[in-house]
């Protein structure tokens, strides 16, 4: 078992703040591998019957508990009423230290009657992160983790298994989609679903996702909606404010994984003028890890200059993030017209093969070149 300090240590710090800690992530990312690895924790699988009984009744659950137990409920969606389990230990056993873990956001589903606001910390487990998969798993090829993606099974295997993730994307459906959420458009909702993995890194045009999948525009808003709450997608969201010229209104869509964007675009290895897009989706989940997610954006004005990743900090200081697998190309027209618009914060330039940050002047700007995650200058 491979141990995982930096999810290790980020489960502590939220028992830090909160007795109630909710785990959330995809199916298969090791929800269930990081909390065996808490030691002293007493574990219970919600998907067997046995354990759904046992909890039927919190009250006498937690009354025959230790008062400083740790105890973690695995998919503690499967049970009837989840959210009066967690409410009853947030209110009535507040030493004891809660894991809850499932495949959503807690309180989007129809199972949870309350979104427990203000009694619990979210952790949200992504992929395996690219600064973890060299320290923690030992992995410093980028392709192998663009193409075998990070969820650690397809990690460790020799070669990307397609049935693994043909599998996965039905179980997805099934075991989340058509449970938590009632879709029952089958094809439809899988179609839709891989059409964001071909075009994952673009901006999100529904009325061509609705004409391609054959469904509804306001069905598709709908699904990926339902995506987005079951972490299978994210919606990145335009910078703007300063400018008439910005794009205000159309969020980019990107996959959870890079291994089912190479899936679904049937590439057996990573080409040279994919690499770069693909390297954003890492880069993405290293900020997210970071910042929160109404921190971040993108940036775009109407004549297509770009800028990858913006990160609103205090104080009208605005950090701009460039991907490079190459730093040596980076090309600071963009940067320069942001800039110009917003002149506070710092510029950084997320490259792959980097060891320690590093500054470079392009053009009157400067540039701080740094691996992931990236440094924290406020």
């Amino acid at each position: 078992m491979i141990p995982r300090e930096i999810w290790l240590d980020r489960l502590r710090a939220a028992w830090a703040q909160r007795p109630l800690v909710w785990l959330s992530g995809v199916r298969r990312v090791g929800k269930t591998t990081l909390a065996h690895m808490l030691p002293d924790a007493e574990y219970f699988n919600c998907d067997l019957p046995s354990i759904q009984r046992r909890l039927d009744d919190p009250e006498f659950f937690f009354d025959g508990l230790p008062p400083d137990a740790t105890v973690i409920f695995d998919e503690v969606h499967r049970l009837n009423d989840p959210s009066l389990l967690l409410k009853i230990a947030a209110d009535e056993h507040p030493k004891v230290r809660v894991l809850a873990t499932g495949s959503s956001t807690l309180g989007a589903t129809r199972k949870f009657r309350d979104a427990l606001t203000g009694r619990k910390v979210t952790v949200h487990l992504c992929p395996v992160p690219w600064h973890e998969c060299r320290k923690a798993f030992g992995i410093r090829d980028l392709d192998r983790r663009l193409l075998h993606g990070g969820l650690p099974d397809q990690l460790l295997a020799n070669r990307p298994d397609a049935d693994f993730f043909a599998e996965w994307i039905d179980s997805f459906y099934a075991r989340d989609i058509q449970e938590l959420f009632g879709i029952r458009n089958r094809q439809g909702f899988l179609t839709l679903l891989r059409l964001l993995l071909l075009q994952s890194g673009g901006q999100v045009d529904y009325s061509r996702l609705a004409s391609l999948s054959e469904l509804s525009r306001h069905t598709v808003k709908a699904h990926v909606e339902a995506m987005r709450i079951a972490h299978a997608v994210h919606l990145l969201p335009p910078f703007h404010g300063g400018s008439k010229q910005e794009i205000v209104s159309r969020p980019k869509c990107y996959a959870f994984d890079t291994g089912f964007v190479a899936y679904e675009r049937g590439w057996e290895q990573i080409r040279e003028e994919d690499r770069g897009l693909l390297w954003e989706h890492l880069v993405l989940d290293a900020l997210r890890m970071q910042f929160r997610d109404d921190q971040i954006f993108y940036w775009q004005d109407k004549s297509r200059r770009e800028i990858d990743f913006v990160i609103r900090r205090e104080g009208g200081r605005v950090d701009l993030v460039e991907c490079k697998i190459n730093p040596d190309k980076l090309d600071p027209g963009a940067a320069e017209v942001f800039r110009r618009i917003y002149p506070e914060g710092t510029n950084y330039v997320a490259a792959p093969g980097v060891r320690e940050p590093w500054r470079v002047r392009r053009h009157g700007l400067a540039f701080t070149v740094t691996p992931l995650p990236i440094p924290d200058y406020t």
